[in-house]
């Protein structure tokens, strides 16, 4: 290399003029490289430095050595000191020497030579001009190191000691982020602060080392424009309290910012108090893995200089302990036999600061030397991990690792801990779950703790399948064959109280039944999430169930529950399904598994109108052993009527048969159910005359109003329109029984008006005709009021004759609102209530409404003249 010299003073009248200027340089350097260079060398004396030192006093004035970079990229490196008075004899001279490194500071190539900082103290800095003439060479390198003392540096770091972390995390701050605050080292001795800056750039890459510039001393600080700037007290004490700006470390006043957890910043700073400041060329030797740095944090990952000042006999602290070990696990082959038996020793010593990370970390770094270094080496971190087991709740590590007088030795010592671990219940399932495995690993018998432990992990897997289920207890169910078969065992009983909470296991973890034993619930809770249960053909979803249990019904009924529950939840299955799940098995296995009544509530439960519901319900009757609880054999009779009804195989009394079995707190939907199978019946055609007197003396309002219900359907309007003989049945049906309760009076005005009136309206004449003549055929008044009943204000009339308002000396009531299905609409479909309607004295049916036509019987007929009653 060719560095060019300058040197710059205040000389004598010469071809360039008097005063402060450059009186010697190496020849070529350019004239704007001089102006700029002119900026970065002065030197100011401190505020207290006498006027007119001797020459003793001169040699204590501070040294300023600098280093900057320049415009273009390049450097300078330049020592200014206090020279006294100049040739003139006044004073204030100073006497800069600079040293200009050419090439570009880059921190992604390396910069050959010494560092910068190194040049502190050099034998080749000039204190005076050359002689005006003399030949000013280019040096090859950056002037040599000067005298290290040794021991004053160790004693400098020893002070400084509690500082360090914090100037190093801020110092790789400095090269990591442009907009970093400044250093500030404020000193009395500005050798002082070049060690500071030795420091730092020893602990940076060299490249990185090579570039940070600095400056040992200023009087104006708020100027310079280093990354490290050494102030003398004096000029330090403006700048505290300015984190921003600068980070001060003022060892006059002992203060210093406060440090950022650093694990790389703590590690550099205690290898330096160590003395061991060879482990940072060292770590730089180490081999970096193929296509990228040496880790997350490139050249500041913590984990190689901590795994090398672990193995050197440096203590960490857990931080650094951690980072070791994870680097360490990830890259075995970059340390030699003796380094990794001491880490992994270094690592196993006691530490009071030891917590999860660091042990999870240790772990891990075990596991990668497993089979690949010796036992003996991997042998500390095997006790470690076996002691952290037992005594904080630690995974244990891999079985067999450990020689037969390490597991004696370690067995006595942690044989009580170990089985009060085990006997705690209040220790998490996986803890004690991994104790088994330091118990197995050790030889020490866990005795009657075992079933304790297998009970309290299969009902945290049943509860919560995630949590427990890790490494530690599937490593512990696939080596412990007396756990696994404890634990599976009581997952089996478990699932059968609980099969959605097995089902939840088997979809929650890969927990495997291979190699069990029969475990019938067990084995259909792992199966029901494949074969869709809740979806699909569910009866086909059972007998799979069924067949893959491998249970035989006889010797454990519950099987069948738990695969029912499995299929259908906590709902009851559709009739069909019952059905098909009551044929293959017969009554007596449901009986015994608890699922009887499933199926009656599948039958009582569905809606009305479902016939399997009540093909259901005859064969629950007719195979039942022992009496259903009363409600439920109300509504499975009331199911059995209703398809006794439509099959018309069911003898006189089933209205009044459904109206008894109704009363009997029936499930509303069976009691629905039959209610529309006696209302469609009613209304089939020529019902028989005490079926319709029942009905109608029921005064039952829901078996009314599924009876207005059936009369709304289409086929009721369409028979009507097409059949003048079943119209006529039903205007005498509906016209009849004015002595009946309002119930009655209000449905059958609605019926008059709200179902049959619009048929009749449209009606051509002859149809008319005929349902005249069919009334006719019926005999006593009905065509008559039919005929009535279809004239303008002629309803009123014969409302008043049906109800007996209009006899003489009958007393009329007053007037009311009028009746729900007249002037007040119809009632809708569903709807039993309705307001009673007023009636005069004496009446009993005073609701007729309009179009609430009444009997064919005259003023004190009891109604129903040739009619059904």
């Amino acid at each position: 290399m060719n560095l060019a010299q300058l040197h710059y003073t205040s000389a004598p009248p010469g071809p360039d003029g008097s005063g402060f200027r450059f009186t010697a340089v190496t020849p070529g350097v350019p004239a704007s490289l001089l102006r700029e260079a002119e900026q970065l060398i002065g030197y100011e004396p401190p505020r207290d430095a006498p006027p007119r030192p001797s020459a003793d006093q001169l040699g204590s004035f501070p040294q300023a050595l600098s280093l900057n970079v320049l415009s273009d990229g390049s450097r300078l490196l330049a020592r200014s000191v206090y020279t006294g008075a100049d040739y003139s004899g006044r004073w204030g001279n100073f006497h800069a020497h600079a040293v200009h490194l050419p090439a570009p500071a880059d921190a992604q190539r390396p910069a050959p030579g010494q560092l910068p900082i190194t040049a502190w103290g050099s034998p080749q800095w000039a204190a005076d001009s050359p002689p005006a003439g003399a030949p000013v060479p280019p040096l090859a390198s950056v002037p040599a190191p000067g005298p290290l003392d040794l021991g004053a540096l160790s004693a400098f770091v020893a002070a400084r000691g509690r500082w360090l972390a914090g100037f190093f995390a801020d110092v790789r701050r400095l090269v990591e982020d442009p907009a970093a605050p400044q250093l500030v080292l404020v000193e009395r001795e500005s050798e002082a602060v070049a060690w500071w800056i030795m420091l730092a750039c020893s602990v940076l890459p060299h490249r990185r080392g090579q570039w940070l510039t600095f400056t040992t001393y200023t009087r104006r600080p708020q100027l310079a424009r280093q990354q490290i700037i050494g102030v003398v007290p004096e000029d330090g004490l403006g700048l505290a309290g300015q984190e921003h700006r600068y980070r001060v470390y003022d060892a006059a006043r002992e203060a210093a910012p406060a440090a950022a957890p650093d694990p790389w910043a703590q590690t550099a700073a205690r290898i330096w108090q160590a003395q061991r400041q060879e482990l940072f060329a060292h770590v730089r030797r180490l081999p970096a893995p193929s296509g990228g740095p040496a880790g997350r944090s490139g050249p500041y990952e913590a984990g190689p200089l901590a795994a090398l000042a672990l193995a050197a006999g440096v203590g960490l602290d857990s931080a650094g302990r951690t980072a070791a070990a994870d680097w360490a696990a990830g890259h075995r082959a970059a340390l030699d036999d003796a380094q990794v038996r001491a880490l992994t020793r270094a690592l196993a010593r006691p530490a009071a600061d030891r917590g999860p990370e660091e042990e999870a970390a240790s772990g891990r770094l075990l596991s990668a030397l497993a089979g690949w270094a010796p036992p003996e080496v991997s042998e500390p971190l095997v006790e470690l991990a076996l002691a952290g087991a037992v005594r904080s709740g630690g995974s244990a590590p891999p079985a067999g690792l450990l020689a037969e007088p390490a597991r004696l030795r370690l067995a006595a010592e942690l044989e009580p801990e170990l089985r009060a671990g085990l006997a705690d219940p209040a220790r998490e399932p996986a803890d004690r779950v991994a104790l088994l495995r330091v118990a197995a690993e050790l030889g020490v018998d866990p005795g009657d703790l075992l079933p304790d432990v297998a009970r309290q992990l299969a009902h945290a897997l049943i509860t919560d399948p995630g949590a427990p289920y890790g490494e530690a207890v599937r490593g512990a169910l696939a080596e412990l064959p007396r756990l696994r078969e404890l634990v599976l065992d009581r997952l089996d009983s478990l699932a059968a109280g609980d099969p959605a909470a097995g089902a939840r296991l088997f979809a929650a973890t890969p927990l495997s039944l291979a190699g069990a034993g029969a475990l019938p619930h067990l084995r259909m809770c792992a199966q029901a999430q494949a074969w869709g249960t809740g979806t699909g053909d569910r009866a086909k979803a059972l007998t799979r169930l069924l067949e893959h249990s491998g249970a035989s019904l006889e010797e454990d009924p519950l099987v069948l529950r738990t695969a029912m529950r499995l299929v259908w939840g906590a709902q009851p299955p559709t009739p069909g399904e019952a059905l098909l799940a009551l044929s293959p098995v017969g009554e007596r296995a449901h009986q015994a598994a608890g699922t009887w009544e499933l199926l009656a509530r599948a039958a009582v439960s569905a809606p009305a109108g479902d016939r399997d519901a009540e093909v259901l319900a005859v064969e629950l009757l007719r195979r039942s052993a022992s009496p259903f609880p009363d409600p439920l054999r109300a509504s499975l009779l009331l199911l059995e009527l209703a398809r006794g009804v439509r099959e018309r195989e069911t003898g006189p009394g089933w209205v009044r048969q459904a109206l008894g079995l109704g009363a009997a707190d029936p499930a509303p939907t069976a009691r629905e159910h039959a209610y529309a199978a006696v209302a469609g019946e009613l209304l089939a055609g020529d019902p028989p005359e005490s079926e319709v007197r029942a009905l109608i003396e029921s005064n039952d309002a829901e078996l009314l109003a599924a009876y207005r219900r059936a009369a709304r359907l289409p086929r009721v309007a369409d028979r009507l329109r097409l059949d003048p003989g079943y119209a006529a049945e039903c205007f005498a049906t509906w016209s009849s029984q004015p002595q009946a309760g309002p119930p009655w009076q209000e449905a059958r005005t609605d019926l008059l008006d709200g179902v049959l009136r619009p048929v009749v309206r449209g009606l051509p004449a002859p149809q008319l005709a005929a349902v005249e003549e069919a009334l006719a055929r019926r005999g006593g008044r009905h065509a008559e009021d039919f005929r009535g009943w279809q004239r303008p204000g002629a309803f009123g009339r014969l409302r008043d004759r049906l109800t007996g308002s209009g006899r003489r000396g009958a007393k009329g009531a007053p007037a009311g609102p009028p009746p729900r299905g007249a002037t007040g609409g119809p009632i809708a479909p569903g709807d039993a209530g309705g307001p009673v309607p007023p009636g005069g004295s004496g009446s009993t049916g005073g609701s007729g409404g309009s179009g609430g036509s009444g009997s064919t019987g005259g003023s004190g007929s009891s109604g129903g003249d040739g009619g059904r009653p």
